[in-house]
């Protein structure tokens, strides 16, 4: 395993200048501060915090004292902690569509197929079967090639056949169907909760955070959408919600599409997500620390997918940490054993 100089090493050696003059200039003309104390700062939080240029814009960091930044997730405290909760000779059930799919039946929800071992008739009966498929590649994440397919725009079934193996998905699903609360908001994508889960040293799973996830710009996934916490005991929306680009500093009271006000807002079916999430979380007791993706259908909440590696950015956006506070120390009460 490296050290942690060689893999500051590694991280400046792939920083684009570019994209860090970017990140400069939008500390700068959000924080009002000058470029040199802006740039000092950043090397800084960087070598007390293991922050990368993008927390620091993404945290307002230059708003933070000593004591707030030392609190925060930072993007090598993640990699860390990520290398210290889970053993990555499994991750790959979490990185494969059709093993997550396999090993986490019971949780998901919804019908699926594996075109990797699916026959062509196996793929004729499922389309034959319904009017709306959703379509994933293997190995990608964030919803990226993913396509919501609406039988009724295949001349057949052999056509639908030839169509999924030349785009080379890997799986083909149901379609889930948000919870008509939830539809209201945004009907377009199935919007939904990432819960993160921390399997203590006793082996007791915790829930201790969840953001819900809505999509936007008719969008079909709700990734880069909106997204705000809401309480893990009520479902309550608590903060107005950020946009997907976390280093916009933009925030939103309401959504754009349907103008639904967002906080107060409860997400059906929350006490039945966390019990979920914190079952599968014991599934693979070697990944400790898991990011689950759960949807809330009419009859209850389902697990999309599981993510070994988690955005460390949701949990600790302006606006929406009281106290300018970030997820260490929750994290520490849980993990005490972690030294970041």
């Amino acid at each position: 395993m490296e050290n942690r100089l060689q893999y500051y090493m590694r991280v400046i050696k792939g920083v684009s200048f570019e994209k860090f003059s970017k990140v400069l200039n939008n500390a700068h003309e959000r924080s009002g501060k000058s470029k040199i104390f802006i740039f000092f700062d950043m090397i800084n939080c960087t070598l007390r915090y293991g922050s990368g240029y993008n927390d620091y814009v993404i945290f307002e960091f230059w708003n933070l004292n000593h004591k707030q930044r030392d609190t925060y997730m930072t993007r090598m405290r993640s990699k860390k902690f990520i290398m210290f909760m889970n053993d990555h000779s499994y991750a790959h059930y979490f990185d494969n569509k059709n093993e997550f799919n396999e090993r986490f039946k019971k949780y998901i929800g919804r019908e699926c197929l594996d075109l990797e071992t699916a026959t062509d008739e196996d793929i004729e009966n499922f389309f034959k079967t319904r009017k709306k498929i959703f379509a994933k590649m293997k190995d990608l994440s964030c919803g990226i090639g993913c396509e919501s397919l609406e039988t009724k725009n295949f001349e057949s079934a052999e056509a639908f056949v030839k169509y999924v193996r030349e785009k080379g998905f890997a799986t083909i699903e149901d379609v889930i169907e948000n919870h008509p609360d939830i539809a209201k908001i945004y009907p377009f994508s199935a919007n939904t909760m990432r819960m993160i889960t921390l399997v203590d040293a006793k082996g007791e799973a915790h829930c201790v955070y969840a953001v819900f996830k809505m999509g936007i710009n008719g969008r079909v996934v709700d990734n880069y959408g909106l997204h705000g916490p809401v309480d893990i005991e009520t479902g309550e929306f608590l903060y107005p919600a950020h946009s997907g680009d976390t280093t916009a500093g933009v925030h939103y009271t309401e959504h754009p599409y349907s103008h639904f006000p967002l906080i107060g807002y409860k997400v059906p079916y929350m006490k039945e997500a966390v019990e979920m999430v914190k079952q599968a979380a014991l599934e693979i007791p070697q990944m400790r620390y898991v990011g689950w993706d759960v949807a809330i259908t009419p009859t209850g909440p389902a697990i999309i997918e599981g993510n070994n590696y988690c955005a460390h950015d949701f949990w600790q956006l302006p606006g929406q940490t009281p106290g300018g506070i970030g997820i260490m120390p929750t994290i520490k009460k849980i993990i005490p054993e972690f030294k970041c």
